[in-house]
């Protein structure tokens, strides 16, 4: 397995190559390491080569690697979240990258004892085994949020079809960052929405040059 400083020098690399060819500065890019799949010592290694950002998306499997690093990195929520699951890491998160109904939502609000930084999660693909708002309620269910103070939607999030072709996977990123840039232009305080949660392993670079600004990234960076 190669060590994660290298790994992350090459997707860095190709994260300033998509940028270059969108017109965008890289540092407006933030890599979240999805360490799911991997020890809590590779994770470790993660944070040793310069990663901020560590997304878990189970809750047991970000308790037990807080347990350890703590609040060293940036935590991130980016699995589904039962309700349920909300007390147990809502004081240990910054980002919750999955809100996608208002049970959650009043749950998140009543546990917390900070804004949570939130992105919703929107089902652009329209694929059944995705979780996510259908596009068309988006704006409704931010208007609603308004009435939850710890709650700040920082921005949107979706995940991709698993394919190849890669004018899918644009249509796909392209009306996330469309309904981004509605949501944005709002002007709605507790939903500035200026971000993008879109990208992993496979797609990142086609994710960045539709305008990601946090791309999830696993098996590429921190292997399985």
């Amino acid at each position: 397995m190669k060590d994660v400083k290298e790994n992350l020098a090459f997707i860095q690399g190709q994260i300033a190559e998509a940028c270059e060819r969108s017109s965008r500065n890289p540092e407006d890019v933030h890599i979240v390491a999805v360490t799911k799949y991997v020890s809590v010592e590779r994770a470790a290694e993660a944070l040793e080569a310069g990663i901020q950002n560590l997304g878990e998306n189970r809750d047991e499997g970000l308790l037990s690697k807080w347990e350890v690093l703590k609040d060293r990195p940036l935590w991130h929520f980016i699995g589904t979240l039962q309700s349920r699951k909300v007390r147990n890491i809502i004081d240990k998160v910054e980002y919750i990258h999955s809100l996608d109904r208002l049970s959650l939502a009043k749950e998140i609000n009543k546990r917390a004892s900070k804004k949570i930084k939130c992105f919703i999660q929107i089902n652009v693909s329209g694929e059944e085994s995705k979780h996510g708002l259908q596009p068309e309620d988006t704006v409704e269910f931010i208007r609603q949020l308004e009435a939850y103070e710890n709650i700040e939607v920082v921005g949107l999030m979706t995940m991709a079809p698993h394919t190849d072709d890669e004018e899918v996977l644009r249509t796909c990123f392209r009306r996330l960052r469309s309904l981004k840039e509605e949501v944005e232009g709002m002007g709605l305080k507790h939903a500035p929405c200026h971000e993008l949660s879109m990208g992993m392993s496979n797609d990142f670079k086609i994710a960045i040059e539709e305008g990601a600004t946090f791309v999830r990234i696993g098996s590429a960076l921190v292997g399985e």
